[in-house]
């Protein structure tokens, strides 16, 4: 297990140190900076670090949640993860080993991730202890390609892998794929695909959730929302969520299913602008929030004795 960061240099930068504690936080933040196969601007390896230092201006109240939402659950953050002379698969096996050691201390884990590859070691992971496990993919690229560039470990290939293990699939946002990919959600009963331009139908919230089994992960790649709002990314598309559609779909999908663990990947921090690693801080304590709400985290204590 990675050592745990000091409170004031953890998630939040909480004022009380106890509460970040591994053996009494309810919540811990892994940091994956796996990055390998980026294809466009790269980066993404500082994401993690950089969610975490803006998190510390993000506040503790949250207005719509109407809480100081960590005082019931508390936050521990761990060192990043070491992935000195591993890549694909080897690297892949590293985060779901050390999931499974998260998970069977029995944490709700938060990831954050680098590239979007480090979300089949996590999946794997969860669905180990969650067998007819869902996962929910926010994001502007399918990830549907068997490989890319010749690596099936690919971040374009992550969730052909995940598709690959039999896990139901339910991709939002999705507004860039080739023709290959969209030939496999046409073909599979275990995809099913919210398009960018389907957004705008009254009900689609519900009908996603609809599809989702009762246990899901969460995958939240930064480029699913729009660029507006979330501009510092490796691959940026035109025409993503916005802030208020993303969040108003996590506080639905807690009141209706139960959420298992969610990773947010995908960012690649720039110096001219920190609004990125500050949206999706917020956006990490905001779903917390709503779990809370919803007893999910109260009940995490429990869930494996």
């Amino acid at each position: 297990m990675q050592k745990s960061l000091a409170a004031e240099q953890g998630f939040l930068a909480l004022p009380e140190a106890e509460l970040t504690e591994f053996d009494r936080a309810r919540v811990v933040i892994q940091q994956v900076p796996y990055e390998y196969s980026s294809s466009y601007i790269s980066g993404s390896d500082k994401g993690p670090a950089a969610i975490i230092e803006a998190s510390h201006f993000v506040e503790y109240y949250d207005e719509e949640v109407g809480t100081e939402s960590y005082k019931d659950f508390g936050i521990c953050t761990l060192e990043a993860l070491d992935f000195t002379g591993k890549v694909d698969k080897e690297a892949v096996d590293l985060i779901e080993a050390h999931t499974d050691e998260v998970l069977n201390a029995g944490k709700f884990c938060v990831s954050l991730g680098a590239e979007h590859t480090v979300t089949y070691g996590l999946v794997k992971s969860h669905a180990k202890k969650h067998p007819g496990l869902s996962v929910l993919q926010i994001d502007a690229h399918s990830d549907l390609r068997e490989a890319y560039q010749g690596n099936p470990y690919s971040h374009a290939s992550v969730m052909a892998r995940v598709h690959s293990e039999g896990i139901n699939l339910v991709q939002v946002g999705i507004r860039a794929q080739c023709i290959e990919e969209a030939q496999l959600i046409q073909s599979s009963d275990n995809i099913h695909t919210w398009y960018a331009h389907m957004l705008h139908d009254e009900g689609w919230m519900d009908r996603v959730i609809d599809a989702l089994g009762e246990e899901v992960y969460v995958t939240i790649d930064a480029d699913g929302f729009d660029p507006s709002i979330v501009p510092a990314v490796g691959t940026a598309e035109p025409g993503g969520l916005t802030w208020h559609q993303g969040t108003q779909l996590l506080k639905k999908l807690c009141e209706r299913r139960k959420v298992v663990g969610f990773d947010i990947v995908e960012i690649a921090p720039r110096e001219v602008d920190i609004i990125t690693e500050f949206t999706m801080a917020k956006l990490c304590y905001r779903f917390l929030g709503y779990l809370n709400q919803n007893k999910q985290l109260k009940a995490w204590r429990t869930a494996y004795t």
